[in-house]
Protein backbone atom coordinates (compact mmCIF):
# COMPACT_ATOMS: atom_id res chain seq x y z
CA UNK A 1 0.00 0.00 0.00
CA UNK A 2 1.23 3.59 -0.67
CA UNK A 3 0.51 6.61 0.83
CA UNK A 4 0.76 10.09 -1.22
CA UNK A 5 0.40 13.66 -0.17
CA UNK A 6 1.32 16.34 -1.36
CA UNK A 7 3.72 14.15 -3.40
CA UNK A 8 5.79 12.71 0.07
CA UNK A 9 6.33 9.34 0.36
CA UNK A 10 5.13 8.84 3.85
CA UNK A 11 5.96 5.70 6.28
CA UNK A 12 3.30 3.94 8.47
CA UNK A 13 3.91 2.26 11.32
CA UNK A 14 1.43 0.28 13.33
CA UNK A 15 0.85 -1.33 16.41
CA UNK A 16 -1.88 -1.81 19.54
CA UNK A 17 -1.57 -1.64 23.11
CA UNK A 18 -2.17 -0.06 26.32
CA UNK A 19 -1.23 3.66 26.25
CA UNK A 20 -0.89 6.13 29.20
CA UNK A 21 -2.60 9.45 29.05
CA UNK A 22 0.00 11.88 30.02
CA UNK A 23 -1.68 15.34 29.67
CA UNK A 24 -2.21 16.00 25.86
CA UNK A 25 0.09 13.25 24.69
CA UNK A 26 -0.07 9.77 24.88
CA UNK A 27 2.73 7.30 26.11
CA UNK A 28 3.87 4.05 27.09
CA UNK A 29 5.09 0.87 25.35
CA UNK A 30 2.74 0.31 22.85
CA UNK A 31 3.46 3.60 21.73
CA UNK A 32 6.98 3.26 21.53
CA UNK A 33 6.66 0.01 19.43
CA UNK A 34 4.40 1.81 16.52
CA UNK A 35 7.08 4.52 16.66
CA UNK A 36 10.13 1.53 16.14
CA UNK A 37 7.47 -0.02 13.65
CA UNK A 38 7.35 2.97 11.47
CA UNK A 39 11.15 3.41 11.70
CA UNK A 40 11.85 -0.23 9.64
CA UNK A 41 9.10 0.87 7.23
CA UNK A 42 10.43 1.78 3.62
CA UNK A 43 8.93 5.17 1.98
CA UNK A 44 5.21 4.71 0.74
CA UNK A 45 5.04 1.50 2.81
CA UNK A 46 2.40 0.60 6.25
CA UNK A 47 3.97 -1.81 8.04
CA UNK A 48 2.30 -3.69 11.31
CA UNK A 49 3.48 -5.90 14.16
CA UNK A 50 2.18 -9.40 14.18
CA UNK A 51 -0.13 -8.25 16.91
CA UNK A 52 -2.11 -6.34 14.49
CA UNK A 53 -2.24 -8.75 11.96
CA UNK A 54 -3.81 -10.99 14.08
CA UNK A 55 -6.31 -8.78 15.19
CA UNK A 56 -7.30 -8.03 11.58
CA UNK A 57 -7.76 -11.57 10.29
CA UNK A 58 -10.88 -12.07 8.51
CA UNK A 59 -10.88 -8.47 7.34
CA UNK A 60 -9.73 -8.92 3.92
CA UNK A 61 -6.71 -7.27 4.09
CA UNK A 62 -3.28 -9.04 2.82
CA UNK A 63 0.16 -8.73 4.54
CA UNK A 64 3.53 -9.22 3.06
CA UNK A 65 5.88 -10.98 5.79
CA UNK A 66 9.14 -8.54 6.53
CA UNK A 67 10.59 -11.19 8.78
CA UNK A 68 11.71 -10.65 12.35
CA UNK A 69 13.31 -7.24 13.71
CA UNK A 70 14.76 -6.11 16.26
CA UNK A 71 13.31 -2.65 17.75
CA UNK A 72 15.53 -0.22 19.21
CA UNK A 73 15.16 -0.36 23.08
CA UNK A 74 12.38 -2.67 22.57
CA UNK A 75 13.15 -6.06 23.87
CA UNK A 76 12.88 -9.56 22.49
CA UNK A 77 12.37 -9.90 18.49
CA UNK A 78 9.11 -8.73 16.14
CA UNK A 79 7.51 -10.15 13.41
CA UNK A 80 6.37 -7.53 10.95
CA UNK A 81 4.53 -7.25 7.73
CA UNK A 82 3.58 -4.92 5.12
CA UNK A 83 0.12 -4.52 4.09
CA UNK A 84 -0.38 -5.43 0.78
CA UNK A 85 -2.05 -3.69 -2.54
Amino acid sequence: MFIVVQEHMHRVGLHTGECELLGDDIGGVAVHIGARVEAKAMPGEVLVSSTVKDLVVGSGLRFEDRGTHALKGIPDEWHLFAVAT
